[in-house]
């Protein structure tokens, strides 16, 4: 269901995900979704049946495994898909040696990330218009 994307197929598909969630539902332009951390982060894939609905990038920061992209496609939300992509995600950290996590998450999601351990870091800040926290899990 989740695995490293190894290909550019793989590649594409993830890019396809992130496009449709951020770009065409939540309207973040494709100079923001798209930097150039995509050439060097780690870039997960959820795939069923062929068909992409889930991505994510891993990239090392400061220290830390940063959890970014974190995407589900609509249709597929609600069956605990998206906690399953961030078990995998930090799975895939601890792999590379990493103990402790970081994320952006968007306000909404908060109660979310903190049922996989992270707590909120900091004040709210705006990133591409939407209101984040930074949230840290450490387990060192």
């Amino acid at each position: 269901m989740f695995r490293v994307a190894t290909s550019l197929d793989d590649l594409l598909k993830a890019f396809a995900v992130r496009s449709v969630v951020f770009m065409e539902e939540e309207g973040i332009p494709y100079t923001i979704e798209h930097d150039e951390y995509d050439c060097s982060a780690i870039h997960v894939l959820g795939e069923e049946q062929g068909e992409p609905f889930a991505a994510g990038r891993i990239r090392p920061y400061q220290g830390y495994a940063k959890l970014e992209r974190i995407s589900v496609r609509k249709v597929y939300r609600g069956k605990n898909r998206g906690h399953k992509l961030t078990d995998f995600m930090i799975s895939v950290a601890n792999e590379k040696g990493f103990k402790k996590y970081l994320l952006h998450a968007q306000s909404h999601l908060t109660g979310f990330y903190r049922k996989h351990g992270f707590e909120i870091s900091g004040d709210v800040f705006q990133q591409a218009g939407i209101d984040h926290y930074v949230m840290i899990r450490d387990d060192s």
